[in-house]
C-alpha cells in the first residue's frame, strides 16, 4: 500500500508529520510523491490564519478527486483543521474517511487500518494531556537540518491566537528525550538543528519548575556532528541573560534569535494580551545586541489589528526604522473565529491591512538592502542547500538566515559543492535580501 503525505503550515507541523511518517513505515506502509499512485493520502492541516485553513481546504478537496479514479481508497486529514474543525470537515468533505487530531498523531497507523476497513473514523484524544515522546522520524528537510520540536502548545492566550484551543497547554518534552532525538539526527547526517516551540523560552518551566532552555542548549552543543544549533520562536519578556550568556558562549548556537514581537504600540500590545511594551522590548533587544554584536534578531509584525489608528502604524514604522532588525516578515491580521479579537470592534478593512503590511516591508526593504550593503568584504560561513541549475553557483546560508523564510547567499564557484557542506565565503554582492559571494580559498574549505 502506498501512501502520498502532504505537510502544510509551519515547521512544528513538519515535525509531526515526520514523525508520523516514521511511524508508518514502521507499520510498513511505502511512499509515493504521485497523487495518481497513491492508495491512501494523509494531509497534514494548518489553521493559524485564514490563508493557511484555504490551503489546507483546498488541498483537502484537490486530494479528494482522486477518489474518482478509484486508486485511491482512503483520505485522511491530521492536524490543526482537522482538530479545529473535524465534523465541518467530515460533512463538507464526505471523501474524508478519517480525522487524526493534534494530540492523537500517535494513532495514525490505527487510523489507516481502520478506514482501510471502511469504518469513518475520528481520533481525538485531549490535547492538554500526555507527556511528549516521539518516536522514529524520517526528516524530509534534505538531511543536513532538522527541526527539534522541545514543547507542544501554548499558555500565552493572545487574543488573535486559536493555537491554545487546538494545540493545548505548554507541554515541555522531557530533556532526555529531545537530547536522545538530536543525537540520533545528528548520527543520521544533520549538520544544523533548529529548536521550535510556540514559545521556546519556556522550555522545561512546566516539568522541572523553571526554564531549562540555557541548559539543553548546552547539553545539545556537546553532541558530535551538529555544527549549528538555531534557535526560534523566543518571547522577548522570557530572555534572560542566562540564555543570552549561552549563547554568547557555546560556539554552535548561531548568533540569530527569532523573536515574535508583533507591534511597538503599547495600545495595540495591550489589545494583543501580549505581556510586553516597546520600552521593554527595546531594552531587551538592546542588551542582546550589547552582548553579542553581531546577532541576527528576525522578528514578526501584524498589521490591521483591530482598532489599530494611522497613529499606531506610524509608531511601528518609527520602531521598524529604529531597531533596524537584520530579518524581519510582517502578516496582515487575520480575523479567526472563536478568538476575543474577532468579536472586537473596529476591525480594519483587508485592503487597510495589507496596504500598511506594505508599508512596513517597503521600510524593512530599504533596511535589509542596506545591511547587505554593508556585509559586502565580510568572511561568512555557509551552508551549502544545493546547486544553482546550470550555472557555476551554489545557494547557501549564513548564520542570519533560518530556512524558508529567510534569505540567501549565492556563492560562485567552479568547484563541485554538496549540500550539507560548510564552506568560508567572502561577500561580493548584495540584493535586496540576498547575498552574492565567492570561497575565500577555492583550495580550502571546511565540510
Amino acid at each position: 500500500m502506498k501512501i502520498l503525505f502532504v505537510s502544510l503550515g509551519c515547521d512544528k507541523n513538519l515535525v509531526d508529520s515526520e514523525v508520523m511518517l516514521g511511524i508508518l513505515e514502521d507499520a510498513g506502509y511505502q511512499f509515493t510523491d504521485d497523487e495518481t499512485e497513491a492508495d491512501i493520502i494523509v494531509v497534514n492541516t494548518c489553521c493559524f490564519i485564514g490563508d493557511a485553513k484555504e490551503e489546507s481546504i483546498n488541498t483537502l478537496l484537490e486530494m479528494a478527486e482522486q477518489k474518482k479514479t478509484g486508486k485511491l481508497k482512503v483520505l485522511i486529514a491530521a492536524g490543526c483543521l482537522a482538530q479545529r474543525y473535524q465534523e465541518e470537515v467530515l460533512r463538507e468533505i464526505p471523501e474524508v474517511d478519517g480525522i487524526v487530531g493534534t494530540a492523537s498523531l500517535d494513532k495514525i497507523a490505527d487510523i489507516v487500518k481502520e478506514t482501510l476497513g471502511g469504518r469513518k473514523e475520528m481520533m481525538l484524544d485531549d490535547i492538554g494531556a500526555g507527556i511528549l515522546k516521539r518516536g522514529r522520524r524520517i526528516v524530509t528537510t534534505g538531511g543536513h537540518y532538522a527541526y527539534l520540536k522541545i514543547a507542544e502548545g501554548c499558555d500565552r492566550h493572545c487574543t488573535y491566537c486559536v493555537i491554545p484551543g487546538v494545540r493545548g497547554r505548554y507541554r515541555s518534552v522531557p530533556m532526555e528525550s529531545l537530547v536522545e532525538e538530536a543525537g540520533k539526527l545528528a548520527e543520521n547526517g544533520v549538520r544544523e538543528l533548529i529548536l521550535v516551540a510556540q514559545e521556546t523560552t519556556l522550555y522545561g518551566q512546566d516539568l522541572y519548575g523553571e526554564k531549562k532552555l540555557p541548559e539543553l542548549l548546552r547539553r545539545l552543543a556537546r553532541i558530535p556532528g551538529i555544527h549549528w544549533i538555531r534557535l526560534l520562536y523566543c518571547y522577548p519578556e522570557e530572555i534572560t541573560d542566562e540564555l543570552i550568556e549561552v549563547i554568547r558562549q557555546e560556539e554552535k548556537i548561531c548568533h540569530y534569535m527569532d523573536i515574535p514581537i508583533q507591534h511597538a504600540s503599547d495600545r495595540i500590545l495591550a489589545r494583543m494580551g501580549r505581556k510586553t511594551s516597546r520600552q521593554e522590548i527595546t531594552e531587551r533587544i538592546g542588551r542582546i545586541r550589547e552582548r553579542i554584536p553581531d546577532m541576527a534578531v528576525r522578528t514578526t509584525l501584524i498589521t490591521g489589528f483591530p482598532g489599530e489608528t494611522e497613529e499606531d502604524v506610524e509608531e511601528l514604522l518609527d520602531f521598524v526604522d529604529e531597531m533596524e532588525f537584520e530579518r524581519l516578515g510582517v502578516f496582515a491580521y487575520s480575523q479567526e473565529e472563536d478568538t476575543p479579537a474577532a468579536a472586537m470592534p473596529d476591525q480594519v478593512p483587508e485592503a487597510v491591512k495589507e496596504e500598511r503590511r506594505g508599508r512596513v516591508m517597503e521600510l524593512q526593504q530599504e533596511i535589509a538592502f542596506a545591511r547587505g550593503e554593508e556585509m559586502i568584504g565580510q568572511e561568512l560561513e555557509v551552508l551549502i542547500e544545493g546547486k544553482v541549475a546550470d550555472e557555476n553557483a551554489y545557494v547557501g546560508r549564513t548564520y542570519m538566515d533560518a530556512p524558508g523564510v529567510d534569505g540567501y547567499i549565492f556563492v560562485n564557484t567552479g568547484l563541485e559543492l554538496m549540500s550539507g557542506m560548510f564552506v568560508r565565503v567572502r561577500v561580493t554582492g548584495a540584493l535586496e535580501y540576498d547575498l552574492i559571494g565567492e570561497l575565500t580559498d577555492e583550495d580550502e574549505f571546511t565540510q
